[in-house]
């Protein structure tokens, strides 16, 4: 069943339902893009205002020791950790995503600078192909990209030759799930370290890097963590390689002794050693507030809820837009699935628009890709069965250009589809 009351018959259901209230939602939107942005937390405009008039405007430079500032990178990097299977002084929070990759790529590539090859997922995130091939080039190394259903035949191949592997548990285009654990076992049988890509997997999916092996992996913090735009990314080292690790950017905080201010670099004993610069307090401040949604919520009851969506949203594809010209591109299997659900349709980029002036937000990866990412603390059944029924009514109108004015008018209110 697809209709609208069972949807309201699964949300009257759902143990995560209460958490909708932890957000502040537009009214009339239908938000299926948190695996972009995050919506923003009620929390966040009193955390910010908080540190900007009472620790900033009153305690001025005091704020770095009394507010406790100078250790937020560690603290909010801790509270990840609990999120992604790490235990406390394994993650970092501070600099973009980016800059946490190139060093977790530089310093893993350190750990075996007998190897010679960078393997790295080809159809990864274009950030992460970009600065494989800038890390290669740096290091003298040789970069091969293939399909992450194609690295474990890779190393195969290529043996101990391999010095990286870089992946995703997730493909950002197609919601595919990779297995974390199976192929970090596969690199270590190589004698290769992993580094993985977190972004589209944190807050949304299980993760257990200590118990999984996992040598290093970075993540945002914007997406289902709910961090605000442009949030600080983190970086996951494990224990184990601390005192071998040698990251490329050795900013003063990373120092074992920062204010002694010395002229050498010494790095410190600790996970420390890869903070950089100076911490981005604001946007900690946001991040920190966003994350005390997680406090009494389980990351498996999470991925319980957006498993459940997407398979309703794959019954109510199946449904209502059957016929349109959509292809369903992300797999029906549970286990295979992210929390995301991706369509095709030639008239991709058009259609987004359309749903978007009705009160549906998504995304579009060209050419014809519309991606639908369900935050299960915000996202509703109801809100799934609206997104589909509008979706078909714009496919329809668009096929029948002389007959638009009935579909239209579907627009999303605050709790029903206006018939």
């Amino acid at each position: 069943m697809t209709s609208r009351a069972t949807a309201e018959r699964l949300d009257r259901a759902d143990p995560l339902a209460p958490a909708r209230e932890r957000f502040e939602l537009p009214a009339g939107v239908v938000y299926l893009d948190g695996n972009s942005l995050g919506a923003m937390p009620a929390g966040t405009p009193a955390a910010l205002d908080r540190t900007v008039r009472r620790q900033w405007r009153d305690h001025l430079i005091k704020g770095w020791t009394d507010d406790g500032w100078l250790d937020a990178p560690m603290r909010v990097g801790d509270r990840i950790g609990r999120l992604i299977g790490a235990a406390p002084g394994q993650t970092v929070t501070g600099d973009s995503t980016s800059v946490q990759l190139f060093n977790a790529l530089t310093t893993a590539a350190r750990l075996r600078p007998d190897r010679r090859i960078l393997l790295s997922d080809g159809d990864g995130f274009p950030t992460d192909r970009y600065l494989a091939a800038s890390v290669a080039r740096m290091l003298g190394l040789e970069l091969r990209q293939v399909p992450m259903a194609e690295l474990p035949a890779a190393l195969d191949a290529y043996g101990d030759e391999v010095g990286v592997v870089l992946g995703s548990p997730v493909d950002f285009r197609t919601g595919e799930t990779h297995d974390v654990a199976d192929l970090t076992a596969r690199a270590h049988r190589a004698g290769a370290v992993t580094v993985w890509d977190l972004c589209h997997a944190a807050g949304a999916l299980p993760l257990a890097l200590d118990s999984d092996g996992v040598d290093l992996a970075v993540g945002c913090s914007y997406k289902y963590l709910s961090g605000g735009p442009g949030a600080p990314a983190y970086l996951y080292v494990a224990r184990r390689h601390h005192a071998a690790a040698d990251q490329p950017l050795t900013g003063w905080l990373g120092h074992a002794a920062p204010f002694a201010m010395t002229p050498d670099y010494r790095p410190a004993d600790s996970m420390a050693r890869f903070r950089i610069g100076a911490p981005h307090i604001l946007s900690l401040s946001a991040l920190d507030a966003a994350l005390d949604v997680f406090d009494d919520v389980s990351v498996a009851d999470i991925r319980a809820k957006n498993t459940g969506l997407g398979r309703f949203f794959i019954e109510c594809f199946d449904a209502r837009l059957a016929g349109l010209g959509f292809e369903l591109v992300t797999p029906r299997d549970d286990a295979r699935r992210g929390s995301q659900v991706t369509l095709s349709h030639p008239d991709a980029a058009r259609l987004m628009e359309q749903l978007a002036a009705r009160g549906v937000i998504g995304d579009v990866r060209p050419p014809t890709l519309l991606r639908f990412g369900f935050n299960s603390l915000y996202v509703s059944y109801t809100d799934i069965h609206d997104a589909v029924t509008v979706l078909g009514d714009l496919a329809e109108a668009n096929r029948r250009p002389h007959d638009r004015t009935a579909p239209a008018q579907r627009l999303i209110g605050e709790t029903h589809v206006a018939q």
